[in-house]
């Protein structure tokens, strides 16, 4: 009997370590597969731009040829006014500054009269007209270009290129955010919930929120040093269902933690104060419910933000189809960062400009990001498949309790009850389906502009 025993307890020892073995395996053989698909990634993206600088380098160099017939003109002028406005077709222009050229010169029509009012236009230190300066300031946002590369083609020195950035960038902040990217009135958050529930599934929701991190190169401190593994400051987004932003928080060091940014920012304000309870209030199940935001492990659990539960095989059925469902809602910030980097990819170099510089990049792309979306600009596929590896996996975090919110947790187990009653009910669309989605266009951006 005890040698049965015996037996039995080594045939189960042993398919124990087999299926370890087994699942070890596996666990390399993915790890393997991972690092070689970014390894291509980045193989495929250095060769684009090396082709892409290749190309434009050739342009400058042809430019700076002498021209008998127009030796009166600069080079830079002869390159825009004969170039670009004649010889350049809807493809040249997405190549070369991201934007169709109906967005473009809408942009340089919506920021004259800024720069107008502002004198902008009688910089001493520029004398390039606002289209020009307009093109300079895209072109060093959409391409991983050198700023004395763009500098011939333009005929302008490097500060000129930094001061044409900051001049842009700070009337899109100015004149377009307010347009295209703000905190959505009471009808626009009934609106998004309505979205984010027909389309992802998800009654109240009115945004998702994350953050990405934008390299530096400038700092020498270690509080710039992010999870990214380089020197970056923190980009805090919420997106509605369409994968627009209408929140936008930039320029905290890359080692502040995604709870520590959020607490900072005037959306933690505008929540705490009451920004996310409709009067009067929605109902859920007959139960009185504000809108939500929804994030991952990093934010506090508030009853206006909530996150997945912990893994564990403990959870409830209940349970793991509101993770589920969490899950597959917040993949529209996923796709809306990876639009946004490809298009502005200004946010995957090393910028050696001033983090403040940066910070107006950042936030400038981010409103552009939403016109471009508003004005169904293409975005083309090889901008996606260049898009830099992301950050990786994130650090298991556990916050502490304290920074919860206990009304919070009856919020997740309303919406595990009412998740469990519309099991049988239609089901939802898939998550490739929907995340692959053509986005609509913001109703009031449009009629604003």
């Amino acid at each position: 009997m005890f040698e049965m025993e015996q037996d039995d307890s080594a045939v189960r020892l042993k398919s124990r370590l087999l299926f370890t073995i087994r699942r070890r395996k596996e666990v390399i053989n993915n790890s393997i597969t991972e690092r070689r698909t970014a390894i291509h990634k980045r193989i495929r993206h250095r060769r684009y731009l090396f082709h892409k600088i290749e190309r434009m380098h050739a342009m400058a160099l042809h430019m700076s040829r002498p021209q008998t017939h127009l030796s009166g003109i600069p080079n830079g002028s002869e390159w825009w006014e004969k170039s670009v406005l004649v010889d350049f077709g809807p493809q040249d222009w997405l190549e070369w500054f991201h934007v169709t050229k109906d967005t473009f010169f809408s942009l340089c029509n919506t920021l004259k009269p800024r720069f107008a009012q502002t004198g902008l236009l009688a910089n001493p230190k520029l004398t390039l007209p606002l289209e020009k300066r307009l093109a300079v300031a895209l072109i060093c946002l959409a391409a991983e270009m050198d700023y004395g590369l763009i500098g011939e083609l333009f005929c302008v020195n490097v500060p000129a290129v930094g001061e044409c950035i900051r001049e842009v960038c700070d009337a899109i902040i100015m004149v377009l955010k307010p347009l295209y990217m703000h905190h959505p009135t009471e009808q626009e958050l009934e609106d998004n919930a309505r979205t984010f529930h027909l389309k992802w599934g998800f009654p109240h929701c009115v945004g998702v929120i994350g953050t990405m991190h934008v390299p530096v190169s400038v700092p020498t401190a270690q509080d710039y040093w992010s999870r990214a593994g380089c020197h970056a400051v923190v980009l805090q987004c919420v997106v509605d269902g369409h994968g627009r932003f209408w929140d936008v928080c930039v320029g905290l060091p890359g080692s502040t933690e995604d709870a520590a940014v959020l607490q900072s920012s005037e959306l933690w304000i505008m929540a705490r104060d009451g920004g996310l309870s409709p009067q009067p209030p929605r109902t859920l199940m007959g139960q009185p419910l504000d809108y939500l935001l929804l994030g991952d492990a990093a934010y506090p659990l508030q009853k206006w933000l909530l996150r997945s539960y912990p893994a564990s095989p403990r959870l409830t059925s209940q349970q793991c189809a509101f993770n589920v469902r969490l899950s597959h809602c917040r993949t529209v910030i996923a796709r809306a960062f990876q639009r946004l980097r490809a298009r502005w990819q200004c946010l995957s170099k090393h910028s050696r400009c001033h983090l403040e510089l940066v910070a107006m990049m950042a936030l400038g792309s981010c409103v552009l990001h939403n016109v471009c979306e508003a004005r169904s600009d293409p975005l083309k596929e090889e901008w996606l498949d260049d898009v830099r590896p992301g950050e990786g996996p994130r650090p298991s975090i556990t916050l502490p309790k304290c920074m919860d919110d206990p009304v919070a947790e009856q919020v997740r187990a309303l919406l595990c009850s009412y998740f469990h009653s519309r099991q049988q009910g239609p089901r939802a669309p898939e998550p490739e389906t929907l995340a692959m989605g053509a986005f609509l266009p913001h109703p009031r951006a449009e009629q604003d502009s």
